[in-house]
């Protein structure tokens, strides 16, 4: 069946430098001209979200780009008031792109009387009217399961395996793969694949949340050069903490690998001080200025990945081929050569 319509962007206040960027690379895809929506959200002086579209939507196909992020609350609004707006305006369907999915840590009931946040959120954007999810490294596979719509979740280990084979040619045998904690082994296995490297696992205990007590390196890491991934750096106390033990157990470098740059207070200055030689992030979180300003934080885009899920979203093919290097290289042309 033909395609009447363009896939339309719109971008809340959340990261509207990465709406920018996606809809450029739409543009480079697709040879037209592709822009947000122009549109206003804006906050009253008692905090209320407003949304007002200046475009006919009608019977279009909608992707709203918002990350749920600092402060995640008013994020995740805007978020559910523009799909309030554009269901209203009678957009043909409507779907979120997600980079960061606030709220995602709350995916389980850890003690008794907690509730499951991570949950209540998919249900909030599931009754907004929002009818596909397009996301990156969700922080529990099992999150999925809570939307009753469905959820394209991307992974960033494709591209940083592009950005290690080619920051790190010549030295690829030299590498370790580590993940920071036991429950974060899958996602650095993943990797470790990709690259053709081996895999060491930090294994942390808590006396309380927010304090690592004791930390112990699964594996042979002297002499190499580690790379810890995970998918979430908030304060970086841990991820600090991890690359001091690990050069203390003889590594050469240490260099992180981490999707979501939360980077709470004192994260940036701590970094700059610590272990690691550099931290690698996407821009899936918009950065600050003091994110883009320090030397030891390396941004790599996600807007290719994005333009091109959303363009096959749009004329129903896969997703899940963006997986593999082949598909993605061609995407992220000019950026890294081959290895």
């Amino acid at each position: 069946m033909a395609l009447m319509t363009e896939p339309k962007l719109i971008s809340g206040n959340a990261n509207p430098s990465l709406g920018r960027a996606i809809a450029r690379r739409m543009s480079m895809h697709r040879g037209i001209s592709v822009t947000p929506v122009d549109a206003r959200v804006e906050r009253f002086n008692d905090g209320e979200v407003f949304v007002e579209v200046f475009e006919n939507v009608r019977g279009e196909d909608m992707f709203i780009v918002q990350p749920t992020s600092k402060p995640a609350n008013d994020h995740l609004m805007e978020l559910l008031i523009i799909a309030d707006a554009l269901r209203r305006s009678s957009a043909g369907r409507i779907t979120a792109v997600i980079p960061y999915f606030g709220y995602a840590r709350q995916d389980r009931r850890t003690k008794a009387r907690t509730p499951i946040s991570a949950k209540l959120v998919a249900n909030l954007i599931v009754e907004s009217g929002i009818e596909r999810v397009l996301t990156m490294d969700l922080h529990a596979a099992q999150i999925q399961g809570f939307f009753d719509i469905p959820v394209d979740n991307l992974y960033a280990s494709p591209i940083f395996s592009l950005d290690i084979l080619h920051h790190f040619r010549g030295r690829i045998d030299n590498l370790m793969v580590v993940s920071p904690d036991v429950g974060g082994v899958a996602r650095a296995r993943e990797l470790a694949k990709r690259i053709g490297a081996p895999l060491a696992i930090v294994d942390k205990r808590r006396e309380k949340a927010g304090e690592v007590a004791e930390m112990t390196v699964i594996g042979e890491v002297a002499g190499k050069t580690c790379l810890i991934v995970d998918d979430i750096c908030d304060t970086a106390g841990t991820l600090c903490k991890a690359a001091e033990v690990l050069m203390g157990e003889g590594a050469v470098e240490v260099h992180s690998y981490i999707t979501h740059g939360v980077l709470s207070d004192p994260a940036v200055e701590r970094i700059g001080k610590s272990a690691m030689k550099s931290l690698v992030i996407t821009d899936s979180i918009q950065p600050t200025a003091q994110v883009v300003a320090s030397p030891s934080i390396r941004i790599v885009p996600t807007a290719p990945i994005f333009a091109q899920a959303i363009l096959n979203i749009w004329n129903g093919t896969s997703v899940s081929s963006l997986f593999e290097n082949e598909t993605l290289m061609p995407i992220y042309e000019g950026m890294y050569s081959a290895a």
